[in-house]
């Protein structure tokens, strides 16, 4: 499995907007033969800050999903609802391992 976290913060006045736009994107997105899973977080002290938690079968999957018309129109929408631009980190699975133990 690849785990990138993509880490946003939102304006203020966007919290919904995103919101929307962000749960639109991940309906879409949790329908890619390639994604595993994609969960949107919202930080619960700071309303403007969101975690999209996108879990891939594959190292080439992320660039797959960038390809689709649902994450274009997302992208599209949300850039003007950042308060800063978004910043993700890719990690590689430990546990539950992909394979059988042993």
């Amino acid at each position: 499995m690849h785990i990138v976290h993509v880490h946003v913060r939102v304006k203020p006045e966007f919290v919904e907007a995103f919101r929307e736009a962000t749960r639109h994107n991940a309906h879409h997105s949790v329908q890619e033969p390639g994604i595993a899973r994609f969960d949107v977080v919202q930080q619960s002290d700071d309303s403007t800050r969101f975690v999209l938690v996108e879990v891939y079968r594959t190292p080439q999957d992320p660039a797959r999903h960038r390809e689709t018309a649902h994450y274009q129109t997302w992208r599209d929408t949300v850039a003007d609802m950042m308060a800063e631009p978004r910043s993700r980190v890719e990690y590689a699975n430990v546990f539950p391992p992909d394979e059988g133990w042993g």
